[in-house]
């Protein structure tokens, strides 16, 4: 499968992609476009206008390529075109997503209070008991893993717009914190409260799924 094929190096990469191979296109098209389709869609209004930003993006990959520079990555210049692609889809639809500052709701807790023990109690602010963060124990059984995975992919998807891109740029795309934040044209500051709230609520999901696979793990084993 081409999906799972690891890319060459990009020297390799853009060479190849100058000269028209189209395996190579299929290998990188494979690759980035399902990540590019969440990205998209923090900017636009549907799923339909995300997937067609994401093919003008490699449209637009096609006809620049020749004039890749390599000054970033070969995957921050096609993120970076894509950004600015959905962008001014989003401009048209009326859907813009401010980054420059944070909206209200980012900017409370991430994890709810009556998990830490109260004012007045010995301890207050600390975890209480029985609420402290459970250590992952992912299944060793593939169908249970494959499950994990569809929570993850399903957990990011019903991110609020803002979170869901940050997310997906750090953990998804696996840029750094100052990619991001030129890629978004945000300060460090937001850039780190977003993802911390984005995988607070991944995080979550995750906990509430895990704590109900050991049993059937369990019996499962015992069959």
């Amino acid at each position: 499968m081409a999906g799972a094929r690891e890319l060459p190096p990009d020297q390799v990469l853009v060479q190849r992609l100058r000269d028209g191979d189209e395996e190579t296109f299929a290998l990188v098209l494979n690759a980035w476009s399902g990540s590019m389709l969440r990205l998209a869609m923090s900017f636009v209004s549907t799923k339909a206008s995300a997937e067609e930003a994401v093919q003008d993006t490699w449209l637009a990959v096609i006809r620049g390529i020749s004039d890749f520079e390599g000054r970033s990555t070969l995957k921050t210049w096609v993120y970076r075109i894509l950004v600015n692609t959905a962008k001014a889809r989003g401009t048209k639809e009326s859907r813009t997503v401010p980054f420059a500052s944070l909206l209200p709701e980012e900017e409370g807790p991430t994890v709810d209070a009556s998990r830490f023990r109260a004012p007045g109690e010995e301890y207050a602010g600390h975890w209480a008991v029985g609420q402290e963060p459970r250590p992952w124990h992912i299944p060793e059984d593939h169908v249970l893993r494959g499950e994990v995975r569809e929570v993850i992919t399903e957990a990011i998807d019903e991110l609020p717009p803002r979170l869901r891109t940050v997310i997906t740029l750090r953990d998804v795309a696996g840029y750094g914190s100052e990619e991001v934040c030129s890629l978004l044209e945000i300060s460090p500051g937001n850039q780190r409260v977003l993802l911390h709230r984005a995988r607070a609520l991944l995080r979550r999901k995750l906990e509430e799924y895990l704590s109900g696979t050991h049993h059937v793990a369990g019996g499962r084993g015992r069959a």
